[in-house]
């Protein structure tokens, strides 16, 4: 669910950087008052894993689209809402800097819709209260899955009405609504079963991760370096290896928004913001759209076509490049928190 920077108006992403930029400094404060020695490297090999993880698109049968998992609700369970979210953030601007994914000025954007929305509703309001405080598998399963239903809907719903906002006009609110919120279906359940099979695995491994109850010193002192070498060696078997096989498939939001027009991407509105941030973007690009800069001309034929394609090393290299640069942000970001917190 990465915009781009042609589906917002300069007025309607300015204004959801603030909004973002505000609940980052929101969440720095929180995670700086209540930050445990552990969540600091659970945070940078969780940011490396979910970047790695939403490079994988799956196809959704009968389509003609694909999804990929956000991974808010993820990081939202395992280290809290405030750490999730500037994770989240961390991950997106890697994204976008690095990698084209995303625009800059869609970023605040797609932070509020990929981060608010898992993170500060659907964990703590339907998460939380389903799955109690002595989950079990099959309430974790059920828990993930209406959790993550319901912030891929009001993801997709926010994107709907950020460009209806933006006057896009060719991209109506009815039609494009009728498009964005089904299709997210597919995707929040997919999110919501590896969710669940993420969440359950660490809860029989390490259920000392979700106490959320006690003050932070009475948690104790307890090792998470099993659990960072699992997310560590996870991110990068994703990252380095399964990213060469990923959908071919346009993704939920591009099928979408294709769908509604007709089979053209809108084009940017005039004047000098989005020239001038693309063109600030693309000099920040090392390997854009996570392979090595090539034409099209020169892709395989069957790219376009097959549901499972193996792609050049560039995925690979993207990759390990991205998280490792997620891993080392995410971790300095907890570190510099903490110790401020320390600091008198």
């Amino acid at each position: 669910m990465h915009m781009a920077d042609a589906l917002v108006s300069p007025a309607v992403g300015g204004t959801f950087w603030v909004v973002t930029a505000g609940l980052v400094a929101h969440a720095c404060k929180r995670v700086r008052t209540d930050l445990d020695d552990w969540k600091v490297p659970l945070m940078g090999v969780l940011g490396a894993f979910i970047f790695a993880a939403q490079m994988i698109n799956f196809t959704i049968p009968g389509t003609g689209s694909s999804g990929h998992l956000g991974g808010g609700l993820i990081l939202a369970i395992l280290i809290g809402p405030h750490a999730a979210f500037l994770v989240m953030a961390s991950v997106l601007a890697v994204q976008a800097l690095f990698f084209g994914d995303g625009g800059l000025l869609a970023f605040g954007c797609n932070v509020f819709n990929m981060g608010v929305f898992p993170c500060f509703l659907a964990y703590p309001l339907l998460y939380r209260k389903i799955a109690g405080r002595h989950p079990e598998s099959r309430r974790i399963l059920f828990a993930a899955i209406v959790a993550a239903l319901v912030a891929s809907q009001l993801g997709a719903l926010a994107v709907v009405l950020q460009t209806a906002a933006s006057g896009l006009a060719e991209l109506p609110v009815g039609p494009f609504l009728l498009f964005m919120q089904p299709i997210h279906l597919a995707v929040g359940l997919v999110e919501g079963l590896a969710t669940a099979a993420v969440v359950t695995s660490v809860w029989k491994a390490r259920p000392e991760v979700f106490i959320r109850e006690a003050p932070s010193p009475a948690l104790g002192k307890f090792s998470v370096s099993k659990l960072v070498w699992s997310f560590l060696l996870a991110a990068a078997f994703t990252g380095g290896i399964l990213s060469w096989f990923v959908s071919s498939q346009p993704d939920a939001l591009e099928w979408s928004v294709t769908r509604t027009t007709g089979g053209d991407m809108p084009t940017a509105p005039e004047g000098p913001v989005h020239p001038s941030l693309s063109h600030l973007q693309k000099s920040t690009i090392i390997l854009p759209d996570y392979d090595f800069p090539r034409s099209k001309a020169s892709l395989p034929p069957e790219t376009s076509h097959g549901a499972l394609t193996p792609v050049h090393a560039g995925a690979s290299l993207a990759g390990l490049i991205g998280g490792g640069i997620v891993l080392f942000l995410t971790a300095g970001i907890g570190l510099f928190l903490k110790k401020r917190r320390k600091t008198p």
